[in-house]
């Protein structure tokens, strides 16, 4: 994460300080750095913790205490700092960790060297101990800005018995200049920067109290109440961090702590790119679980109870299974189900094809890309389900509505997909529909049963598909193009299972693309016939087919994307830009 993480400190004699701040560098180590620090490894005390290589030496001087620095070094000058203003003894190196997985270098001292960064962090430290403070002056606030970075401050204050009122006042602040990844760590951040904050204190509390015991402050000050405060105060004003809380390893402890946070809260936000706008499948999707959270919320749990089970679930893009209480109390015999449904199902639309024959095959497709209701008889229900995941592979999320297995005949409006078990009875005139098609899985005769393609597919081997349609397709008759385009796709050797998935995945945006031009020329603008007509030859689907197959998919269109056209059609500006 590019950010500085800084622990700031408001000193009675000369207000706002940093005390400490550790960076993120990519490149090689800051002006400074030599080559003898880096590459003398045995001379350095290191330590592994977290994939990350921690060193006690990284640089040859620190501008920030003046020694051996240039007039032009950013920071203030020796004479300008007490023991409360200083971190890092004189001369003192600094601190860098190493992480080996990144090549990024965590680096530790009491300011920034370089001079931007040391304004940006001197501005962020006054404005958090001033004028950007939470109400009880402690606690975290968010602010900042695009040309000086936005910061993240948590406030707080430690015991110290010599201060007045008894505390000083500190903040641990991180800056970044991404807005929006800042924000969305705050969770994050306030969590573990709590946790040093309370380390810290707990420190300073325990020599607070040790000192009270001894040498009681409160009393002292009552007898000198009358003696000038400015006086008073001149020789204990300045009181290091390290003596306040007894802890000579404190800045070692710091960095650690501060590398570790850059870190980890680099990488538990990762960025993704998105080229160019979500598909219908995607915003479809993004649709139906934020309308399933709203049902989750509404749910009561004595009407989940109630819930009469001769109705069965439809599920819109998505699978739903259901288990009988029969085999629930056989753990053994379901876990022979879990290794033998791997064998008889169905693994892709190729594998498909293969299993039911081409003719078959073809007849089934063309009924599931025009919008026919397919239903599928067996006993197996895992090979139902699997036939299901491989056939809507060929639609759009929005057009796929699936009863996954039912006891009883379901309508044509509640699902296009219904499984049924055997026993179940077919109206006659959906039987006689050419609106459906029915495949019935039966017991293979010997004489019937189809050359075995793949080592794992003896289960299938026992099984006999029988395709039948009220309007069977005809095997001269052209089809929609993209049932065409798919079967090229599938009987093509040279394409992998995983080719053909994603030459789906383009043929569905391509009708989907097309979709969206026909839904609003003729829903939108409401264009006459004449006009429609030669948009579809335009578009490369005038024959029969390919308009059910446009009619059918439009169902399948986003609600954003409706809602978008339709706002866009009643806006001013589009009926202005019209005439």
């Amino acid at each position: 994460m590019n950010a500085i993480v800084a622990l700031c400190h408001f000193c009675e004699l000369h207000g706002p300080r940093t005390l400490f701040c550790t960076e993120v560098l990519h490149s090689p180590l800051p002006q400074g750095a030599s080559s003898g620090d880096i590459s003398g490894q045995n001379e350095q005390a290191e330590e592994e913790e977290g994939g990350i290589q921690m060193s006690s030496r990284i640089r040859s001087h620190s501008p920030a205490e003046g020694a051996s620095a240039d007039s032009s070094s950013p920071g203030p000058k020796k004479s300008d700092m007490c023991e409360g203003c200083r971190s890092l003894a004189g001369g003192h190196p600094g601190y860098v960790s190493h992480d080996k997985e990144t090549s990024i270098k965590y680096v530790s001292h009491q300011h920034p060297n370089h001079p931007q960064l040391f304004s940006i962090v001197r501005q962020a430290c006054v404005r958090s101990l001033s004028c950007e403070v939470c109400p009880g002056r402690e606690g975290p606030i968010f602010f900042g800005d695009e040309q000086h970075g936005f910061v993240f401050s948590h406030t707080f204050f430690i015991k110290d018995s010599l201060a007045r009122g008894f505390q000083r006042w500190y903040s641990i602040i991180t800056i970044m200049m991404d807005r929006i990844y800042l924000i969305n760590s705050w969770p994050f951040l306030l969590g573990k920067i709590r946790g040093i904050i309370d380390e810290l204190q707990g420190k300073a509390l325990k020599v607070f109290e040790a000192e009270q015991y001894g040498c009681p402050q409160r009393a002292q000050r009552m007898n000198t109440a009358f003696t000038p405060f400015l006086h008073q105060r001149n020789g204990n004003a300045a009181r290091s961090l390290t003596s306040l809380t007894n802890d000579e390893n404190l800045w070692a402890c710091l960095h650690t702590s501060f590398a570790w946070l850059l870190k980890a809260c680099g990488s538990r936000l990762t960025e993704k790119l998105l080229e160019g706008a979500p598909t219908e499948d995607t915003l479809v999707q993004m649709e139906k679980l934020a309308d399933l959270k709203e049902e989750s919320e509404g749910w009561d749990g004595s009407e989940e109870e109630e819930k009469p089970s001769s109705q069965p679930d439809v599920v819109e893009g998505q699978e739903l299974s259901k288990c009988s209480t029969e085999t629930s109390l056989m753990p053994d015999c379901n876990s022979w189900n879990v290794a033998h449904r791997r064998l008889s199902v169905f693994r892709s639309l190729r594998h498909m094809r293969q299993v039911l024959g081409a003719s078959a095959f073809r007849m089934l497709a063309w009924h599931v890309l025009m919008g026919n209701q397919v239903i599928w008889k067996a006993r197996d229900m895992d090979l139902v389900q699997s036939a299901f995941d491989v056939l809507r592979t060929m639609l759009p999320v929005g057009c796929v509505r699936i009863i996954p297995y039912s006891d009883q005949y379901e309508e044509a409006y509640r699902c296009n997909f219904l499984g049924l078990s055997p026993h179940v009875q077919i109206p006659s005139h959906i039987l006689s529909s050419e609106f459906a098609v029915l495949v019935e899985v039966r017991t293979a005769t010997r004489s019937s049963l189809y050359p075995t393609l793949f080592d794992d597919e003896q289960s299938l081997n026992k099984y006999e598909f029988v395709v039948t349609s009220g309007s069977p397709v005809a095997a001269d008759r052209v089809g929609p193009t993209i049932l065409n385009k798919i079967e090229a796709a599938l009987t093509n050797q040279n394409l992998s299972v995983d080719v053909v998935d994603q030459c789906l995945v383009c043929l569905k945006e391509e009708w989907m693309n097309k979709v969206k031009v026909l839904f609003k020329f003729t829903k939108v603008d409401s264009r006459p016939k004449e006009d429609t007509q030669k948009l579809l030859s335009i578009l490369g689907a005038a024959e029969e087919d390919n308009v059910k197959l446009l009619k059918f998919w439009m169902t399948g269109l986003s609600k954003t994307y409706k809602s978008h056209l339709m706002s866009t059609v009643r806006s001013p500006t589009s009926s202005e830009s019209r005439n």
